[in-house]
């Protein structure tokens, strides 16, 4: 049964890389294949930068399942460090954009360190609230540096090596290169000791802390991650539009990053692509239908509640914890393996105890609430 397990989690993942490998090869070819249209490539930009969002947000929502309605704060501070920085200073905008990284990092763990202790509506609330405070702050001009709600003018294009990028599809690549990047971080952490223990405390918060896992530091973690990542996103989005302001990082933009990572599949990658496609893409694609844009997505969230209450395409874990059921032989062919610290936690989870594998999926409330 394990051999079985295995044979079928390598054939797997070689379709996994075999699809990666044609979307990438069908990314690059993109703009050639439309011709270098720019109504085209500017969807694609916005597909990949969304996408980006998505992930970073997925960290925190479908990594240890918080629930966090705030996103765009973080996006907005790496968008205006980049501003300030380069309207000011005069630096180049990719020489910002790990300082972008960083301040949104740090933001939102300052953010999150004192409301960790806070789940499931409670979180929600407090990180609505805080994205409204980083909002209305850049309207009141603090310090006259963020502009109001005029915003910041006159932002620099990227440069390469004296080459800028000025066209639409240079900026297309450099949302691409942007969004590798963030699935590299991705795939690296979701299958990593950090990884595994975000998963066992979205699975199971209390069973965690008792393997161990010292919840509230990996907890911030998740936070810091995401908020880095959609700084760097803030960078790249201030370069293409070169202006931005408050209105850009309303309310509205945390829904959209919300809803791709639910509708998509909390805690799977694919799911995001999918949610992203969904969220942004198809509205783009049917503008014409523009004035019923509303009823369509709130028809679609109550038909996708009913029926696909765990997403589109969801991490599978997930989805164990919202239908409940056995999980596959998986565990016991060695995915998962528990190797000393917070893979003591899978140990147990696989073998019984108080996080016992599925039954603390479908025990424990989803999203660890």
């Amino acid at each position: 049964m394990a051999t079985q397990a295995a044979t079928a989690g390598g054939r797997g993942l070689t379709r996994s890389r075999v699809a990666a490998g044609l979307a990438l090869l069908l990314a690059l070819a993109f703009p050639a294949l439309v011709g270098y249209n720019g109504y085209y490539l500017e969807i694609g930009f916005n597909f990949f930068l969304w996408a980006v969002l998505g992930l970073s947000l997925n960290f925190i929502l479908g990594g240890t399942g918080q629930y966090n309605l705030g996103h765009a704060a973080f996006f907005a501070a790496g968008a205006y460090t980049t501003a300030i920085l380069n309207t000011r200073l005069d630096i180049p905008v990719l020489v910002l954009a790990p300082v972008a990284a960083l301040v949104a990092g740090l933001l939102a763990v300052a953010v999150a360190r004192p409301i960790i202790h806070l789940r499931g509506d409670y979180l929600l609330i407090v990180t609505v609230g805080f994205a409204e405070i980083v909002r209305i702050t850049l309207r009141n001009n603090v310090f006259g540096l963020t502009g109001g709600s005029n915003g910041i003018l006159g932002i620099d294009r990227p440069v390469i090596l004296g080459f800028r990028l000025a066209q639409m599809s240079h900026l297309y690549y450099l949302s691409l290169v942007l969004l590798l990047l963030t699935l590299f971080i991705a795939v690296r952490l979701e299958n990593s000791r950090i990884g595994r223990a975000w998963s066992y405390i979205r699975e199971d918060e209390v069973a965690a802390a008792a393997m161990g896992i010292d919840t509230g530091r990996y907890k911030v973690l998740a936070f810091a991650v995401g908020g880095a990542l959609a700084g760097l996103a803030g960078n790249v989005y201030a370069a293409k539009m070169t202006v931005i302001a408050p209105e850009s990082f309303s309310f509205w933009e945390s829904v959209v990053m919300f809803a791709i990572v639910i509708l998509g599949g909390t805690g799977s990658i694919p799911g995001v692509f999918l949610g992203t496609f969904g969220m942004v893409v198809l509205p783009q694609l049917f503008r014409g239908l523009a004035d019923y844009r509303m009823l369509v997505f709130g028809a679609a969230m109550v038909l996708l509640m009913i029926f696909r209450p765990e997403g589109l395409w969801p991490n599978r874990r997930w989805r164990l914890a919202v239908r409940g059921g056995d999980e596959p032989a998986v565990v016991a062919a060695g995915a998962g393996r528990p190797a000393g610290g917070p893979e003591a936690g899978t140990g147990a989870a696989a073998g019984g105890g108080p996080g016992s594998g599925t039954g603390a999926a479908a025990g424990g409330a989803p999203g660890g609430r």
